[in-house]
C-alpha cells in the first residue's frame, strides 16, 4: 500500500538564497561575506537557517574550510534555476511596461492577417520602432475570449461584441456580397435577393461567429431560412469552398478584393446595403502594459480610417 507523506512548503528568504548561491560558488565564508558586504557571522547564521529548514547539512566542514556536499550541490542547482527564473520574470515585466520597448500581444481574426493587422503594425512602427508584438489568430469569438481572459492585450474582430466588460473601437465597415463561382447562374446578375439565395446550397461560418450572426439576422428579417450545407470557422476557407462549387456564400467584400480570386465573382444583395463592422476590442479600462496602452491609443486615432 502506497504511503502519501504531506510535505509542508518551506518559506525561504530570497536574499539568503542569493547569499547561498554565492557561497556555494566560492566555498569560502570570508571571501563571500566580503563580496556580499555582510559580516561573516550574518552569513554563517543565514546558512545555518537554510540547513535547519532543509534538515540536512549543505557543506562538509573540514577545520576552517567548506566543501559543498551532494545535498548542497543539488540545492545549488535548484537555487540557481529559481534565481534565473525570477530575473527573467522581472525582465519580462519591465519590457511589458516600457512604452518604448514593451511587448504588445494581439489577437485577430484570420482574414485580418492579410491587410488590417499589417496596416496597423506598419503605421505604429513609425511611431514606436522598438515595441515588439506577439500575434495569434482565431475566430471572432476566440479572439474576444482571449481579450476577456487577458491572454492578449488587444483583439481585432468584427462585428462589435455584445459585452459590458469590453471596450470597442470601430475601425470601419465591410459591405456584404454574395460570392458565387464563375459558372453560377447568379454570376452575371446585377443583384440577388435573399429569397433567391435561400434556395441555393450555402457555405457559412460556424453559428455564433460574428459574420454568421449578421447573416442569420438578415435571413430572419427577410422571413426565409438559408440552406446551409457546409460550416467552417475560417473566412478564407469559406471562399475556397465557393471556388470548388460547394455552395454560395455571403462574405465581406474586402475578402474578395484582397485575395483577388479569379474563379469567383461577387454580386450585391438587393435592398439596403448590408454591412458588417470591424474594429479593436480590449478589456474594460484598457490593457495593463504601457506599450499596449500606447498602441490602443494609436488604434483609437485610426477610427474609421482603416477602411478608406
Amino acid at each position: 500500500m502506497a504511503v502519501i507523506r504531506w510535505v509542508h512548503p518551506v518559506a525561504m528568504d530570497l536574499r539568503e538564497l542569493t547569499w547561498y548561491a554565492a557561497l556555494a560558488a566560492t566555498e569560502n565564508m570570508t571571501a563571500t561575506a566580503a563580496e556580499l558586504h555582510v559580516s561573516q557571522p550574518t552569513l554563517s547564521r543565514a546558512l545555518a537557517r537554510l540547513e535547519r529548514q532543509l534538515g540536512v547539512k549543505l557543506f562538509d566542514r573540514h577545520q576552517n574550510h567548506l566543501r559543498l556536499n551532494k545535498y548542497g550541490a543539488i540545492f545549488q542547482a535548484h537555487v540557481l534555476r529559481a534565481i534565473s527564473e525570477l530575473e527573467r520574470g522581472s525582465e519580462r515585466i519591465e519590457s511589458l511596461v516600457d512604452p518604448e520597448r514593451g511587448v504588445v500581444s494581439i489577437g485577430f481574426m484570420h482574414d485580418f492577417g492579410g491587410w488590417l493587422v499589417p496596416q496597423m503594425l506598419s503605421r505604429f512602427r513609425d511611431l514606436a520602432p522598438h515595441v515588439t508584438f506577439e500575434l495569434s489568430e482565431g475566430t471572432a469569438d476566440a479572439v474576444t475570449d482571449d481579450v476577456r481572459q487577458g491572454r492578449v492585450d488587444i483583439g481585432f474582430a468584427g462585428p462589435a461584441p455584445v459585452a459590458d466588460d469590453l471596450e470597442w473601437v470601430g475601425l470601419g465597415f465591410e459591405d456584404l456580397r454574395v460570392a458565387v463561382p464563375l459558372d453560377h447562374r447568379f454570376a452575371e446578375r446585377e443583384m440577388v435577393t435573399l429569397h433567391e439565395l435561400a434556395v441555393e446550397p450555402m457555405v457559412a461560418l460556424r453559428a455564433g461567429t460574428g459574420l454568421r450572426l449578421e447573416v442569420d439576422r438578415m435571413f430572419d428579417e427577410a422571413g426565409v431560412t438559408p440552406r446551409i450545407s457546409v460550416e467552417t470557422t475560417v473566412l478564407s476557407t469559406l471562399t475556397s469552398l465557393v471556388e470548388i462549387g460547394m455552395g454560395v456564400a455571403i462574405t465581406p467584400e474586402s475578402e474578395q478584393a484582397n485575395r483577388a480570386r479569379k474563379s469567383i465573382v461577387t454580386v450585391p444583395l438587393e435592398g439596403p446595403v448590408s454591412r458588417i463592422s470591424y474594429g479593436a476590442v480590449s478589456r474594460l479600462g484598457g490593457p495593463g502594459g504601457l506599450a499596449a496602452r500606447r498602441f490602443r491609443a494609436f488604434v483609437q486615432k485610426q477610427r474609421y480610417a482603416a477602411g478608406e
